[in-house]
C-alpha cells in the first residue's frame, strides 16, 4: 500500500471527474494512478492495471502527495530559445524585403545568402536548414520566379512568334 491520502477534502471526487474528462492517455493515466492509490491499491497493482512501470506510478503518486493536484501534470516545456531574438526578427525581415545589396554579390537572395547575412550582420550562426526554417517561420517562401536575362526583349520574341514558319505542316483531314 502506498502512503498517500487526500491533501484536501474532495480531491478524490475531483480526480475521478478529471479521469473521465481527460482525453490525453498519458495525462489520464497519471490521474488514474493517484485515484487508485487513494483507494488503497499498491504500486505494483496500479502499474499492472495501467501498463506502466512501478517507479513511474510511484513518481506520479508522490508528486500528488507532495504538491497536490497541480503537481500531477508538470508544466509544458517552452523549448529552446531561437538564436535570433524575436526583437530582431523585424529587422531581418526589413533587410530581406529590401532585397540584395551590392556587397551581397547576387541578384536574388538564396538560403545560403540569408545564412551569411545572419552571421555577418546579426552575429548568429544558423545551419542552412535552420536558416530555411527561420524564413518559413517568418512567412517567407523559398520559391521565386525565374529571373529574366538582361538581353531579353519581349517585343522581339513576339515578332519572332508571328513571323516564324510553322515547324510542321497541317495534317490532312481524314
Amino acid at each position: 500500500m502506498m502512503n498517500v491520502c487526500e491533501r484536501e477534502p474532495g480531491d478524490l471526487d475531483r480526480l475521478r471527474v478529471a479521469v473521465r474528462r481527460e482525453r490525453e492517455a498519458c495525462r489520464r493515466d497519471r490521474v488514474r494512478a493517484v485515484v487508485l492509490a487513494l483507494e488503497g491499491c499498491d504500486a505494483p497493482t496500479i502499474a499492472t492495471m495501467l501498463g506502466r512501470s512501478r517507479r513511474r506510478v510511484q513518481d506520479w503518486v508522490y508528486a500528488y502527495r507532495d504538491g497536490g493536484l497541480r503537481a500531477i501534470h508538470p508544466p509544458k516545456h517552452k523549448g529552446r530559445q531561437p538564436f535570433l531574438p524575436g526583437a530582431r526578427e523585424a529587422e531581418l525581415m526589413a533587410r530581406l524585403d529590401a532585397g540584395p545589396r551590392a556587397e551581397d554579390g547576387v541578384c536574388a537572395l538564396r538560403g545560403k545568402d540569408v545564412q551569411g547575412i545572419l552571421e555577418r550582420e546579426f552575429g548568429v550562426k544558423y545551419s542552412l536548414q535552420g536558416a530555411y526554417d527561420l524564413l518559413h517561420r517568418l512567412g517567407y517562401s523559398s520559391l521565386k520566379p525565374r529571373p529574366r536575362h538582361e538581353k531579353n526583349n519581349p517585343r522581339a520574341m513576339k515578332k519572332f512568334k508571328k513571323a516564324a514558319p510553322l515547324l510542321s505542316a497541317p495534317s490532312a483531314a481524314p
